[in-house]
């Protein structure tokens, strides 16, 4: 068997006490602070400690039963994630639970922030959440322009420790809270678990220069834990890499821990890219063991094609086949869903119909 070989070689990334003060004060450059500066010392020298001597995770307790090292030490925020995401899936398969549906707002736009105006996304994710709430599904709605306009929202960058070595992606991710890099507030310990509580998912989002925005993209990174990663990581002792390649040497399997779910898109574009888009964002849920909701349940199109950006609001009010090609995408989900529930096949389109065009 091939012996794990990890490679090193990129430059140091260690900073000195007087940038990192320079760093961390920076969050306090309003003059409300001005009167606390001795609090303001003694905070920074605590956090310089924490990132000098490598504080990633200083609350731990023993795995305890049921991990292959029983006396290793986890992150208690790594425990939380897992619990929740352990209650998620025990909902999603309880027959006697109301089959959810996750609708999700791709868009980073939102009126209360400097954009000061909704984005047409937006719209189109309240257009479906009441025909699915019809259809009887309970329906969670994730809006990712909180990223951009609610204070300690973070989705911080997938580290790619799966391009290493597959069990050292940890499910859920345990990259992050980071404390002594003041990566903190990760959002995506609460995502996990409602992508494992759905029966179906409903991406809605913009094209934004031939690709999904940032924040859907971030989302897109760290779900990559989802495909494949390792629910113990006390079999890598944390993020050892060269335990991680042994595990990977002797054959892996992948475990797929969202396959089976329901997907819809409804990607919309005002130039170009929207047909590129759908495709990307198809394929990544198809690799990722997701089903499609069919023919009606992935749409993409353009609202005031080619337009003035001020009136694409208005245009979207007129464009009456789009906001039914939109109903289309919910509908099909919805009966995705439900023919799978009842362990039935057919075509979760077979009563709809194209709209008419403009």
């Amino acid at each position: 068997m091939t012996e794990p070989d990890v490679r090193k070689g990129m430059p140091p990334v260690k900073i000195a006490r007087e940038e990192f003060e320079r760093r961390y004060r920076s969050q306090f450059a309003d003059p409300a602070f001005v009167p606390l500066q001795r609090e303001l010392d003694a905070v920074v020298s605590a956090a310089w400690d924490a990132y000098s001597h490598s504080r990633k995770s200083p609350v731990t307790r023993k795995a305890g039963e049921g991990f292959a090292d029983p006396d290793y030490e986890l992150s208690v925020d790594w425990l939380a994630a897992r619990a929740a995401i352990l209650e998620a899936q025990r909902r999603h398969d309880d027959a006697r639970e109301n089959p959810r549906i996750l609708i999700l707002n791709g868009s980073a736009r939102s009126e209360h922030t400097c954009p000061g105006e909704m984005s047409k996304t937006w719209r189109m994710v309240k257009l479906a959440e009441p025909v699915l709430s019809g259809m009887g599904f309970a329906v969670d709605i994730l809006d990712l322009s909180r990223l951009t306009a609610e204070f300690g929202k973070n989705i911080h960058p997938c580290k790619s420790c799966v391009s290493t070595a597959m069990p050292l992606c940890h499910w859920p991710c345990s990259c992050y809270t980071n404390y002594s890099l003041g990566q903190t507030s990760d959002w995506m310990n609460e995502i996990y678990p409602l992508w494992v509580a759905a029966h179906g998912i409903l991406i809605a989002t913009p094209v934004n220069w031939y690709h999904v925005p940032g924040g859907l993209k971030a989302m897109m990174d760290r779900l990559v834990c989802a495909d494949g990663g390792n629910p113990d990581p006390t079999s890598t002792h944390g993020k050892k890499a060269v335990e991680a390649k042994a595990l990977e040497l002797t054959g892996w399997p992948y475990p797929r821990h969202l396959a089976g779910r329901h997907f819809g898109l409804i990607v919309h574009g005002d130039s170009v890219g929207a047909e590129g888009v759908r495709r990307t964002l198809s394929d990544w849920l198809t690799d990722m063991q997701l089903i499609s909701a069919g023919r009606f349940g992935e749409m993409d199109g353009y609202v005031g094609y080619m337009e003035q950006y001020a009136t694409s609001h208005q245009a979207l009010d007129e464009d009456r086949p789009f906001q039914r090609e939109v109903l289309n995408t919910a509908i099909a989900l919805g009966r995705a869903v439900q023919l799978a529930r009842s362990g039935q096949f057919g075509d979760p389109g077979a009563e709809l119909s194209d709209p008419a065009p403009k």
